[in-house]
């Protein structure tokens, strides 16, 4: 079977249409579709349903996507030996695409991929910051931070670092409407959070775990959010590490509330043949958890 009718096989499972994976491969989309009508015809199966809205997988296909992803792994594996062996180079290099959810893309991981950076001068990083889950599998990133730990899927999942949420105010709005002293003061609070609806993962839903109410001003982004409260818009829900980028915020009731979670660094199974994504993910979680560190040992919130 010949790789690159493999390598197309794989773009149109993961893009479900021959002119996304025709842009990413940069060849013309009937060039792809004949390609895949080559495969299915050399397996005697076909892989994909076609329809108006695209390309699905069928049966065969599923069956076949597994083998692609090895093979893509070992063929990424050969070329990253054959480069370093050329090069001549022992530290990390080449481009890494980290999807991140956008509270963690923001006031966290700046100051890790900057000294990552600084280190291996021939390492590129794209930092996809969404609030949304990302599909390893169709490879919209090379490695993916969640807030929970996935069940389902052809993945290797390792917990990255442990952080705080807290409760915040501006120093204007406490002033303004005074500061609570009790759980019971929080009722009837302007308060700021996600959008009900489009709360993605059940770890996102703090102010139903801490009792709030209903969100007056939302967004389904973190930095959003953040900066309504740095505007006096009300109070709401913090990642501890974004607090000293936010001067104007002070913590509510910090010895009463105060949440516990973990960012987890999520990778495709198939993965953890290519040395240099392991190399970068080992890395990636040492930088991180020492960034952790720094911020507990200043702020003195450590445990």
């Amino acid at each position: 079977m010949d790789w690159d009718d493999l390598r197309i096989f794989l773009e149109v499972a993961r893009e479900e249409s021959l002119s996304a994976a025709g842009k990413r491969l940069k060849i013309d989309a009937a060039t792809v579709g004949r390609r895949i009508s080559r495969l299915e015809e050399g397996l005697g199966q076909r892989l994909f349903a076609r329809s108006p809205q695209g390309y699905q997988l069928l049966a065969a296909g599923e069956r076949l996507l597994p083998h692609a992803e090895r093979a893509e792994a070992a063929f990424q594996a050969a070329g990253e030996v054959a480069s370093h062996q050329d090069r001549g180079e022992g530290g990390l290099t080449g481009l890494i695409r980290l999807g991140a959810p956008d509270g963690c893309a923001n006031y966290l991981l700046p100051q890790v991929i900057t000294r990552l950076c600084a280190a291996n001068p021939g390492l590129e990083i794209q930092l996809v910051a969404l609030p949304r889950v990302f599909n390893l599998s169709k490879r919209e990133a090379d490695m993916a931070i969640g807030v929970s730990r996935p069940e389902t899927g052809r993945l290797t999942v390792q917990k990255l670092v442990d952080y705080r949420l807290v409760l915040a105010a501006s120093e204007a709005w406490l002033q303004a409407h005074g500061r609570p002293e009790s759980r019971a003061d929080l009722q009837g609070l302007r308060f700021v959070g996600y959008i009900p609806d489009l709360i993605f993962d059940k770890e996102l839903d703090y102010l139903a775990e801490l009792g709030a109410p209903p969100v007056i001003l939302s967004s389904n982004s973190v930095s959003v959010q953040l900066n309504f409260l740095r505007q006096g818009a009300g109070v709401g829900v913090v990642h501890d590490f974004a607090l000293p980028q936010a001067p104007e915020l002070r913590q509510i009731l910090p010895d009463e509330i105060g949440l516990t979670r973990s960012f987890w660094l999520i990778r495709h199974a198939d993965d953890g043949r290519v040395a240099r994504l392991n190399r970068f993910a080992a890395a990636l979680v040492r930088e991180t958890r020492a960034e952790m560190a720094r911020h507990e040992k200043a702020t003195g919130t450590g445990g």
